[in-house]
């Protein structure tokens, strides 16, 4: 799992910094989540395939979050895709795309899917063999989702001395890596614990966009392997946090030491601070393990 940060600023432009915007490699996935102004020179500045991405996710409708995805989807348009793209986001937003391109004469050659959500309950948005995305139902001025990204199990390992011991074929290996039990010819049945071992531990990745500090939210947390949640102000601007329904970095490390996750990540900082190292120690006075996001971070995660 590796997560590149392309932006983690909030709305007023830096002339050296993009407003949100993440990729998340998971699983041969790449999903695009969120997608600000500048997007397409960030994924162009770490070398990602425009046509690798089939998935994007849009936490809510404030144009710091969601004004690049007109041009990304032109750029689409122009370079020929023609594999089907879907993109999740609040219900509005179908109609905000498909007016502008429709108005710019822009309609794609390619199939356009929307996903559009209204539900302030957690809900799987998408699901295959491999990965599930849930929403994180959050408390903004509008409409807005985080996401969940969790890998499914894999197949059991296949424990190669115990199956050379009770000498299974090896045209049961498929059922046995898929947890099932194996009978022997004299009627003798072999568990499946003794003939395999549990696969790879599982990882999650959960994202916070724009939020009030909201409690409700850890339960949908609970031991995630990285958290990013936003974090716009320092706590001598909480009345500011509380007044835009932002969170403070100690908001934001309160959320993840009850939470109990693994590492946060703090984004989404107010351009007012013209140093952010003040975040870090605000924050790990609640939980150690913080980062900064910035643009171009890269984290395998």
């Amino acid at each position: 799992m590796r997560l590149y940060i392309l932006g983690c600023f909030a709305a007023t432009p830096r002339a050296l910094n993009n407003p949100s915007s993440q990729i998340l490699e998971i699983k041969n996935h790449i999903f695009l989540i969120d997608c600000g102004e500048g997007t397409q020179l960030q994924l162009r500045k770490n070398k990602i395939r425009f046509s690798r991405i089939q998935h994007i996710f849009i936490s809510h409708l404030h144009g710091d979050h969601f004004f690049g995805l007109p041009g990304l989807i032109s750029t689409f348009r122009l370079l020929g895709r023609e594999k089907e793209l879907h993109i999740y986001g609040p219900k509005g937003l179908k109609e905000a795309i498909t007016l502008l391109l429709k108005l710019g004469d822009s309609w794609t050659n390619f199939p356009l899917i929307f996903h559009e959500l209204s539900s302030k309950e957690q809900n799987v948005i998408f699901q295959d063999n491999t990965v599930s995305v849930k929403t994180i139902p959050l408390d903004h001025r509008v409409y807005t989702n985080g996401f969940l990204f969790s890998e499914l199990p894999g197949e059991r390992k296949l424990n190669t001395k115990a199956v050379a011991k009770y000498k299974i074929d090896k045209v049961y290996f498929n059922k046995i890596k898929k947890g099932e039990d194996v009978s022997l010819e004299a009627g003798q049945i072999i568990s499946n614990d003794l003939l395999t071992m549990d696969p790879p531990k599982s990882k999650q990745y959960a994202y916070c966009s724009d939020t009030a500090f909201s409690p409700k939210i850890v339960p949908l947390l609970n031991k995630v392997d990285v958290l990013y949640h936003e974090a716009t102000f320092l706590e001598e601007e909480a009345v500011l946090a509380q007044k835009t329904k932002h969170s403070t970095a100690k908001q934001a490390a309160t959320i993840a030491s009850k939470a109990k996750v693994g590492l946060l990540i703090l984004g989404h900082f107010s351009t007012r601070y013209k140093t952010f190292q003040p975040f870090v120690k605000q924050a790990s006075e609640i939980f150690e393990s913080v980062v900064l996001a910035e643009d171009g971070l890269i984290l395998d995660l």
